[in-house]
């Protein structure tokens, strides 16, 4: 079995077959779904679909692209809501400094109201990082300071140095469709130094669609191409691969039931 650990199925690209590309996830052998939240106020809408499809959970959390449209989203609201029995992770939340949306002050002050949530509870944060290496770097060392909390650098891009920054502070480094375009060998590089108990695999559907879907929308069903290679990347074998990233993401989404499976 393989996850999806990061997608977005309340987007307006899923509305016409959501459930339909649910069934084509499952029959690809991809038995858990985490649908990700970009803003909080509309958080209705994201639990209601992870309440719609049993193998299906979510996340709570603004985007930092919207940060600044919900700074008055506090840690105890992220709290408060992340008690939903869907409700699996903090986030996305983070910095990104390549469209430059919001405020990077706004970015920053949200992404540590997100920190704060994530400490409380315990649930991982999802981290957002885009051409923003070494302030993430600086704001994950100052809070880890402060108190652990449990992360994932979803669909890396970045920097060497942020990956094994994260990897030392206790954090995971999620790899997307991104790993399998031919202009990525230096994110290759890096996945094969990550250390195998800190890897995971998404698809950030449906954007980022890995090849041979490249230009395509993406959907959960190809997180088995990014898989393939990442196996590949790291010199295991696609089973292997999937008990790799499955046994993960289950040690770090605490709250999400196992499944029956060995070797998890």
């Amino acid at each position: 079995m393989l996850v999806d650990s990061h997608c977005h199925l309340d987007f307006p690209d899923f509305a016409e077959e959501r459930a339909a590309i649910v069934v084509r996830a499952l029959a690809a052998g991809v038995g858990r779904m985490v649908t990700i939240s970009t803003r909080v106020r509309r958080f209705q809408q994201i639990v209601e679909i992870a309440e719609t499809f049993n193998e299906v959970y979510c996340s709570v959390g603004t985007h930092p692209h919207n940060a600044a449209e919900e700074l008055d989203v506090t840690a105890d609201e992220l709290v408060r809501l992340s008690g939903h029995p869907k409700v699996v992770a903090i986030g996305e939340a983070g910095l990104d400094y390549h469209y430059d949306k919001a405020p990077r002050d706004a970015q920053a002050q949200g992404f540590r109201a997100h920190i704060a949530a994530a400490r409380r509870t315990g649930l991982p944060l999802v981290i957002h990082a885009r051409n923003a290496d070494d302030d993430m770097a600086s704001i994950l060392e100052d809070e880890t300071g402060k108190g652990a909390f449990p992360f994932i650098l979803h669909c890396f891009s970045s920097g060497r140095r942020l990956a094994e920054v994260g990897v030392a502070l206790g954090g995971y480094v999620s790899f997307s469709g991104i790993l399998t375009f031919k202009n990525s060998p230096d994110l290759r590089a890096i996945a094969a130094d990550v250390p195998r108990d800190r890897l995971l695999v998404e698809t950030d559907a449906p954007y980022l669609a890995p090849i041979p879907h490249r230009g395509k929308r993406n959907e959960p069903a190809y997180v088995t191409n990014t898989a393939k290679v990442l196996a590949e990347t790291i010199g295991v074998s696609e089973t292997e691969i999937a008990y790799i990233t499955t046994g993960n993401f289950f040690r770090l989404f605490t709250k999400m039931p196992r499944p029956d499976m060995a070797r998890i």
